[in-house]
């Protein structure tokens, strides 16, 4: 009988060498712990964490944490891991997806310009594994920042392909960043690194259906609490001795192909070493989405010139795409409408003001609302010669007065950074509810000063606060009608 030759498929998945962009990437990668970071990128990461901190606190008492937690609580594990904002401690994989949900329990963490929240699952998953490993201050900070340039650059290579495909950009560069920072904090070679993308290629996931989301708990776990969870794992299987496909890049079957036929494999290693994503990506001065960030700091603009009676607002044209993910969405800090209408009868919104339901259904902020208008952009705003740019925002009121207020760079961009003093002001109100503000400017001073920090496990006892919280709250967002 003729002996069986062996398929194409096996023979390719034992002899396909390692591809030289791989090869660079999973050196990069496990050369990161040891490798200082540039002063500025230094700081820069360092109020990246600190910004994710003080989401994870304060969203440790909305809805989405408060569920979180009760899953920490249910399935803790060992007691290895922080839980920020609660007094109970889990396993590590626990750890990352709690942390991560509470991270991006509402809209106060980072954002990356193009297409994902670094913080909320890249930060969970480096304190997870950093106190795993007892790692010290200064690679903690150095697994943060590499999650945050290894997740944004597998959304750049493959995102020409995942237009069409409805998934959650969100969930795919935030697993690929939580994978890197993990095994940073392990201290993973170079070949474990390559196992690393190998396993995190296969818990690659999440729909773009997360906008459906009403209550913003889904949400919370695909941007956050899924990936974190996701590449803690990869890290420690590997850590523990599993191997897997040396090379899952290149070859056949391999997860560019899978995900984005069109994919541009050298975008993976593109200014690796002199490009940090995370100095490149937004802190947010308002917790609100991204997309009403401009709007807000546009009606700060112009109430500070023109007090406004909202009782004599006739309309609020806003050029911002209508049928947007914010556009009267349930969940109040994604609802362009609502957060327009506190800013002109508050004066501002803050943490407190926006989560508050039972405006959501206040008549005075009800009938400002329905006068808010959405209009895209396109149209007024081209910048051929000749074009005409239509302001961002445009108040009219009851007797035909139009008040007009554009804005520059959104406070908080990149091309607009806040101050050390706006930064740490934002983080102390967001926490200090929570865990008092003694303890928040101890936490601070720490985070601040991290890469003298001997072990990262010195920050538990001031990312929790000291006594447990009531029990979930999981009906405080309204039921989508």
């Amino acid at each position: 009988m003729e002996q069986a030759q062996p398929s194409a498929r096996a023979a390719t998945a034992t002899s396909h060498p390692v591809s030289d962009i791989t090869a660079r990437l999973a050196s990069y990668m496990s050369e990161a712990g040891e490798r200082p970071l540039p002063d500025k990128v230094l700081e820069q990461a360092k109020w990246h964490i600190l910004d994710t901190i003080a989401a994870m606190i304060s969203g440790s008492e909305l809805p989405p944490g408060r569920a979180a937690i009760a899953f920490a609580r249910a399935y803790a594990g060992s007691a290895l891991a922080t839980i920020a904002g609660d007094t109970a401690l889990s396993g590590p994989i626990e750890a990352a997806l709690t942390n991560g949900v509470l991270a991006h329990a509402d809209e106060t963490d980072d954002s990356w310009p193009n297409g994902w929240h670094p913080g909320c699952n890249t930060v969970p998953a480096a304190l997870a594994a950093g106190e795993q490993f007892g790692i010290s201050g200064a690679r903690f900070v150095r697994a943060v920042a590499l999650g945050y340039d290894v997740g944004s650059r597998v959304l750049i290579a493959t995102r020409a392909g995942l237009a069409d495909t409805h998934k959650a950009t969100h969930a795919v560069a935030g697993v690929w960043g939580a994978a890197a920072a993990a095994g940073c904090a392990a201290g993973l070679t170079a070949q474990q690194m390559r196992w690393v993308l190998d396993y995190t290629a296969q818990q690659s996931s999440g729909i773009a259906s997360w906008y459906r989301d009403s209550s913003h708990i889904e949400k919370g776990f695909v941007f956050g609490g899924m990936p974190a969870r996701n590449g803690v794992t990869s890290a420690l299987l590997v850590q523990l001795g599993w191997n897997g496909v040396d090379d899952i890049m290149s070859g056949r079957d391999n997860y560019l192909l899978a995900t984005s036929p069109q994919a541009r494999p050298d975008l993976l290693i593109d200014g690796l070493g002199e490009r940090y994503e995370i100095a490149r990506t937004n802190i947010k001065r308002w917790t609100v989405g991204s997309p009403i960030q401009a709007p807000l700091d546009a009606m700060e603009a112009l109430l500070k010139r023109q007090p406004v009676d909202p009782d004599r607002v006739r309309e609020m044209l806003v050029r911002s795409a209508p049928e947007s993910v914010v556009d009267n969405s349930d969940p109040p800090d994604i609802n362009i409408q609502h957060a327009m209408a506190l800013m002109v009868i508050d004066r501002t919104v803050t943490f407190r003001s926006i989560h508050e339901l039972s405006r959501m259904q206040d008549p005075r902020v009800l009938r400002l609302r329905a006068r808010v208008r959405l209009e895209a952009p396109a149209g007024g705003g081209g910048t051929g010669r000749g074009a005409v740019r239509l302001p961002l925002l445009e108040v009219t009121l009851n007797d035909g007065t139009r008040l007009t207020q554009d804005t520059g760079p959104v406070l908080g961009t990149v091309e607009n950074p806040m101050t050390r003093e706006q930064f740490v002001a934002k983080c102390r109100d967001l926490m200090t509810p929570v865990v008092g503000e003694s303890q928040s400017t101890r936490l601070i001073d720490r985070v601040l000063d991290l890469e003298r920090i001997k072990e990262v496990r010195e920050l538990r006892p001031l990312l929790q606060r000291t006594y447990r919280p009531g029990p979930p709250r999981l009906s405080e967002y309204p039921s989508r009608k």
